[in-house]
């Protein structure tokens, strides 16, 4: 009866594999050959530096979307968390990696609650929303609390954030939250 029921889980055991390996490739062959891309040819209609208030440099920037969204500026090394009927709940300065991802919208596409930084620091409160050629652009807190500016001679693309900003983050970022990138 052992011998039965161990071929029987073995059975199913491969069976399962199976079905994953398939269910892997059939996703992977109808994933866009560009879905990873952020590189255009030409830059998209958000690349132009969106209008800023002068008199209030810290306030959110005209032309970043609607709705509730994330807003990063590139340029500003800024982030917003916009409430769905427009307004700042929080807005704060961020210190970015190397790699910079190109203006645009994206969604969140991953989490991590903790986790090491490709420079080795320890992290937390990841929220990743794109990759760059092979690097993963997302918001992260150093769980010792630094910011400092990203080792120049390294590929990274966390966009470093305090740890009270990272909490913040990682309450209104989750799954599928809009992200929207910005000169």
């Amino acid at each position: 009866m052992a011998s039965s029921s161990a071929g029987f889980v073995t059975g199913l055991t491969v069976a399962a594999v199976t079905a994953v390996g398939v269910l892997a490739y059939q996703a992977s062959a109808s994933v866009p050959a560009d879905l990873g891309d952020t590189r255009a040819s030409t830059p998209p209609a958000a690349a132009s530096k969106a209008p800023r208030d002068q008199r209030n440099p810290a306030a959110l920037p005209a032309a970043s979307g609607t709705g509730r969204r994330v807003v990063y500026s590139l340029d500003d090394d800024r982030v917003w968390l916009v409430a769905a009927d427009g307004k700042v709940l929080r807005t704060f300065a961020v210190t970015p990696g190397t790699v910079d991802p190109s203006p645009g919208t994206y969604r969140v596409t991953s989490r991590s609650n903790s986790v090491t930084g490709t420079d080795g620091t320890p992290i937390e409160h990841v929220v990743r929303f794109t990759g760059v050629d092979g690097v993963a652009i997302g918001f992260s807190a150093a769980v010792n609390g630094t910011t400092p500016a990203a080792d120049p001679t390294a590929r990274t693309g966390g966009i470093r954030e305090s740890r009270p900003d990272g909490d913040a983050m990682w309450r209104f970022a989750t799954i599928g939250e809009k992200v929207v990138v910005i000169r």
